[in-house]
């Protein structure tokens, strides 16, 4: 016989997961409406920003590849930074065919302004790799508990 202990324990780990997804998604969403009221940046434009920052004057084709974006998100991206003045998109002198981004001073005094927040933060922040590791996992686990898995880029 199961005891009502023992048929509850999954659902309240379950609800437990659903409390921890909430409260990530809420801090997100707040993190961004003040960034957006502060720096008048989204979170993935300051996302991009930080990694420019971190990588120096680099080719979309760098980018690209760094950041496993679908081609068009990524000039969406950089084209909205050139617009804010946050980065300069320039030809190539070795190759005209390749575009490259770089910072201005306008976006390093943005990077200056915006608080370190989000996943970019991982790459600044001195973190145990195993707790890295652990929490890709978790957010891979999540997609696929979700049953987000026909919505995720491979």
């Amino acid at each position: 016989m199961t005891s009502v202990t023992q048929r509850t324990e999954p659902a309240e780990h379950a609800i437990r997961a659903i409390r921890s997804w909430l409260r990530l998604e809420r801090a997100f969403a707040a993190f961004n409406r003040e960034l957006r009221a502060t720096v008048g940046l989204t979170g993935a434009q300051l996302a991009m920003l930080r990694i420019v920052a971190e990588v120096g004057p680099t080719t979309l084709a760098g980018l690209r590849g760094r950041l496993r974006l679908h081609p068009a998100t990524l000039g969406q991206l950089v084209d909205r930074l050139r617009e804010k003045a946050l980065v300069t998109l320039s030809v190539d002198p070795s190759d005209a065919r390749r575009r490259v981004v770089e910072l201005t001073d306008d976006g390093r005094r943005a990077l200056r302004e915006a608080p370190l927040a989000g996943p970019a933060r991982l790459r600044s922040v001195d973190t145990d790799p195993a707790r890295l590791a652990t929490l890709a996992d978790a957010l891979d686990d999540a997609v696929e508990l979700f049953g987000l898995q026909r919505w995720a880029p491979r």
